[in-house]
């Protein structure tokens, strides 16, 4: 019984779904308002507070490096300022990317230094994120110890050169 039920029930929902042989089928009339109350809406390709901002000395997001202690990549607190104004600026401007360039000093083997400046230009790539920034507006890099800021080998230049660098699209 129940294989003769399925078969009729399947072709009386087909039946039921069936065209009823008339092609002249007329749409709902739209009705033409001329405009009235309709606004186009057009939203800067920057907002917030623009991408001078980016080059202004006097705004922190001028600022696009973050500097680590020896052999770590951990940010330290006074860097968090620094990240937290980058993360909303790319939050208020989605169509932004950014690139982060993790970089050690000379002291290292190269496979070493690669290693850890990757694991720099994560630790900031993780904290922007965390913040709002999305995930597709970030890319991180290591450079190792190929783009030192500085080439005195002394402790302050080790310093210099122990960074993740933030470059926006059209800066690398």
């Amino acid at each position: 019984m129940k294989k003769l039920l399925l078969p009729a029930l399947l072709a009386a929902m087909l039946a039921a779904c069936g065209t009823t042989g008339t092609t002249d089928q007329t749409g709902a009339s739209v009705e033409d308002r001329g405009g009235a109350g309709v606004t186009t809406v057009t939203t800067p390709a920057v907002s917030g507070t623009g991408l001078s901002a980016l080059t202004d000395p006097n705004n922190i997001l001028s600022k696009r490096s973050v500097f680590f202690d020896f052999d770590q990549f951990v940010i330290k607190p006074e860097f968090r300022p620094l990240i937290e104004a980058h993360a909303r600026f790319l939050v208020q401007n989605p169509q932004l990317k950014i690139l982060i360039q993790g970089n050690t000093d000379e002291r290292g083997s190269r496979e070493y230094n690669l290693a850890l400046g990757q694991k720099r230009a994560d630790a900031v790539r993780q904290a922007l994120t965390l913040l709002g920034a999305a995930e597709s507006q970030i890319e991180s890099v290591s450079l190792g110890e190929e783009k030192p800021r500085s080439t005195d080998r002394t402790e302050e230049g080790f310093a210099q050169n122990r960074r993740s660098d933030i470059l926006y699209t059209g800066e690398y």
